[in-house]
């Protein structure tokens, strides 16, 4: 199957830190590309997976479900913890969610999360009919490229296959329940003005782990694919110092030393 362009995975062979940066529902790695450059610029081992049914086309979706899509990221955190001696999770909106889900799951492999507008729910009035409105309608309207900058666009799908949103309402509840078996640190940036996914997810998300190193950031001229957006050099910059600040000397070598001693620890 082709794929869209820019929805390739992207792997990069760093030092011993290592990254995995997860993409969101309907998108591809196109949207958190950037991201992951700019990680792994300062040489950082990274991997930034394609879920299964993206970066193709919406057809491709719909016979997927959350199980695929947190299948591939589990693997992909296995072979990073095999070859790393700490990593962290970055995730935009259901990448988020996959973030944390790895959080709970592998609790002493993950080093800390950096979740971009994570996403917790579905707020459409609509969603509670998913399980019988996906026999009787295919698809609904596509969420890719709410970004406020206007010469960014999003590589995703313009509909989204509704057997796939119910398999994706299912994991938000799973995940939900689980976020109290979080407990490490946490960077949660996320826009005022998101269009795809409420600020108040990234409260809920907050409050219900129970990580006690939790640092909030607003993005202010941003909206929900932040990566892409005004606010997309503040969300690199905090990722670089939030490692940076939580890696172990000894595993992130001299160079992040260094970098971490300049900033201050920041």
């Amino acid at each position: 199957m082709q794929l869209l362009p820019g929805a390739e995975p992207f792997r990069h062979d760093g030092g011993d830190i290592g990254v995995l940066v997860c993409h969101g529902f309907t998108g591809s790695p196109q949207s958190v590309r950037p991201w992951a450059d700019h990680l792994a610029e300062r040489g950082l081992t990274v991997s930034l997976p394609l879920l299964p049914g993206h970066g193709t086309r919406w057809q491709d979706l719909a016979v997927t479900g959350w199980q695929d899509w947190y299948a591939e990221v589990d693997r992909e955190l296995r072979t990073l913890t095999e070859r790393c001696g700490e990593v962290f999770v970055c995730g935009l909106s259901m990448g988020g969610t996959l973030a944390l889900r790895l959080a709970a799951q592998h609790r002493d492999s993950v080093r800390g999360l950096v979740l971009v507008n994570p996403a917790n729910k579905m707020h459409d009035k609509g969603s509670f009919a998913l399980p019988v409105a996906r026999h009787l309608i295919r698809t609904a309207p596509g969420i890719a490229s709410d970004i406020a900058k206007p010469s960014a666009v999003e590589t995703g799908y313009d509909r989204v296959p509704l057997h796939a949103a119910h398999s994706l309402r299912r994991f938000f509840r799973l995940v939900d329940a689980e976020l109290p078996q979080v407990t490490q640190p946490l960077l949660v940036l996320h826009s005022p003005q998101d269009h795809v996914v409420p600020p108040v997810d990234s409260a809920r998300i907050m409050a219900r782990v129970s990580s006690r190193d939790i640092t909030e950031r607003l993005l202010e001229r941003s909206y929900h694919v932040a990566t892409l957006d005004h606010d997309a050099e503040q969300i690199f910059a905090e990722t670089t110092a939030f490692i940076n600040r939580l890696a172990d000397p000894a595993t992130a070598g001299p160079e992040a030393t260094e970098r971490t001693a300049a900033s201050g620890g920041a």
